[in-house]
């Protein structure tokens, strides 16, 4: 029990901003714990949107946005302006996309995809503000992350570098995590139900168009994946 909390700690401390105790130096981070990680993450969103719920939609949904890109300190966001960059500069061209992906700087599809990412979560998070739904702030951040940790067991790295807890993680069990977020999705919000399709439709795209994955990947992929589900809930209000 003990080693599992240092574990989930370890994750914790990994992807989000937020302060949390000290493990022993050894305890890495676990693609199994991404997914309670989330659900973290969602609970926290969940409890600021209640206490936002009182004031205009917009500024609930403005005060949400921040909360929930400042809690992974804009690492998601980091890795989608560079695929981005990555797949709108190389033209198909194999050599000139792992370039650009690997290149500090951003460029005009950098920017435009922030733009449109970060517009995307405030629209979608304010009409939810209006229509005062708000359990599926739970959720959204859990079945994001169960589809990193997936998407590591089924696709080849594309370069050396990533994350050595990643590589070496070997295939994390994560059906538990699929059954437990499917019943919770069943209670609170029924079309989270489809949240599989659009993680199956990402990992798709990276074998077909990235053929592989890295960090960016990761990231950007819990970026889009969390547009598309919060769409997704606004699509039936």
């Amino acid at each position: 029990m003990l080693e599992n909390k240092d574990k989930f700690i370890a994750t914790w401390s990994f992807l989000t901003t937020f302060p949390a105790p000290k493990t022993a130096q050894e305890t890495s981070p676990q693609l199994s714990m991404m997914p309670l990680v989330g659900l973290g993450l969602g609970l926290t969103f969940y409890i600021a949107a209640w206490l936002l719920s009182g004031f205009n939609p917009a500024v609930t949904g403005l005060l949400l946005l921040i909360l929930w890109l400042g809690s992974t300190g804009f690492l998601h966001l980091d890795g989608l302006a560079d695929l981005s960059d990555a797949l709108g500069a190389s033209h198909g061209d194999r050599t000139r996309f792992l370039e650009v992906l690997k290149a500090p700087d951003i460029g005009s599809f950098a920017v435009i995809a922030l733009i449109l990412a970060i517009l995307s979560k405030l629209v979608f998070l304010s009409v939810l503000g209006f229509a005062e739904v708000f359990a599926p702030l739970l959720l959204i951040p859990a079945w994001a992350r169960l589809g990193a940790a997936w998407w590591v067991n089924e696709l080849p790295p594309l370069h050396e570098g990533l994350a050595t807890w990643l590589l070496d993680a070997g295939e994390a069990n994560l059906t538990p995590w699929l059954i437990t977020l499917l019943i919770l999705s069943l209670l609170f919000a029924p079309i989270l139900l489809l949240a599989p399709v659009i993680l199956w439709a990402w990992k798709l795209f990276l074998e077909h168009k990235v053929q592989g994955m890295n960090g960016d990947c990761l990231g950007a992929g819990i970026e889009i994946c969390e547009i598309l589900l919060l769409a997704l809930c606004c699509l039936t209000l």
